[in-house]
């Protein structure tokens, strides 16, 4: 008996160490560095939103944010890497639509992650609304022509995206599942070669985010048909909403979030979340990010169990329309 009891002191005297050491090092989070893994290439809208906001949670948590581009299969290849990165906090994910949602229909099996339930949750950044606009010259004046137009012609039209499964491509992909029309995809190595295109007319029309459509309305490149949103924004206040243009389900926001690997302790996903709602609030920071067309959402969408909701509404959004598109990964 004495051999047991001084065994079980032994291992409560473990346990309670081992919890002394788990106090102490989330009492003491960060203490280093934390990567910020983006998906997509730098420059890109995603990564132009974790700049902003990893600056300013770089002051807030007293260490650096660094952003790490790891690109590659629509945004997959990073998520993997977070996914399988270790549970402590020092490695989180910038993902979006593309990677965390659509990602799910797009790749099937081959997806090697389920957005759903191989992460933890952290905070929605915000959304950027998705715009339609058409090459200048296309014989149509606005959305109600447009639709006529592309009824009639469809077999004949093609659309510019940023790539398969890029946001601009899944926004076009739902609109013409609204439509009941099936047009040519031509995509493009990003977003910015596809707005050349649509500005060169080798393409009829592009749906693509406010950061790359809106300085080409305000400068009266092009026309923008609707802006898939329930209002309108204020950079662009003479673009109609879709449900003034009569389709109130082109509903599309091309959405950036943090996340972190499946177990990563609540208390340090508490204090990124805390750091990240902290640099939305900021003014200056969200000028940057209203600049560039982000939506910041409301308080009660800044929550972890807000943004696991939103990933899986989303998922059960996009999973139908791609599959009836008969769209894949590579």
């Amino acid at each position: 008996m004495t051999v047991f009891k001084a065994a079980l002191a032994a291992t409560l005297a473990t346990v309670a160490a081992v919890a002394v050491q788990v106090t102490s090092a989330l009492a003491a989070y960060p203490d280093r560095p934390i990567t910020l893994v983006v998906p997509f290439a730098a420059g890109g809208p995603t990564d132009v939103v974790a700049r902003i906001m990893g600056d300013h949670m770089s002051r807030t948590l007293g260490q650096q944010v660094v952003i790490e581009n790891v690109t590659g299969a629509g945004g997959t290849t990073g998520a993997t890497r977070v996914k399988r990165a270790a549970p402590d906090g020092y490695t989180v994910l910038m993902g979006n639509l593309g990677s965390m949602s659509a990602s799910v229909a797009m790749y099937g099996e081959k997806l090697q992650y389920d957005p759903r339930t191989d992460f933890e949750f952290i905070l929605n950044t915000g959304g950027v609304p998705m715009y339609l606009v058409p090459k200048k010259d296309l014989p149509v004046k606005d959305f109600k022509e447009f639709v006529t137009y592309v009824k009639a012609n469809a077999a004949k039209l093609n659309f510019g995206s940023g790539g398969v499964g890029a946001t601009s491509h899944l926004t076009c992909l739902f609109l013409h599942s609204l439509l009941g029309v099936d047009v040519t995809h031509v995509p493009f190595k990003g977003s910015g070669p596809a707005m050349q295109a649509v500005l060169a007319g080798q393409v009829d029309y592009v749906c693509d985010q406010s950061t790359t459509v809106v300085p080409q309305i305000q400068g009266g490149a092009l026309r923008g048909f609707a802006i898939a949103a329930e209002k309108r924004s204020t950079l662009t206040p003479d673009v109609p909403t879709s449900a003034e243009v009569e389709l109130p389900k082109f509903i599309v926001s091309g959405w950036n979030a943090l996340f972190a690997p499946k177990g990563t302790p609540a208390d340090i996903v508490t204090k990124i979340n805390a750091a990240a709602v902290a640099s939305l609030k900021d003014e200056a920071v969200k000028k940057k990010l209203n600049d560039i067309g982000v939506v910041i959402p409301d308080d009660a969408a800044l929550t972890p169990a807000a943004l696991g909701a939103h990933v899986k509404s989303e998922v059960d959004k996009w999973s139908p329309v791609i599959k009836a598109a008969g769209v894949t990964g590579n």
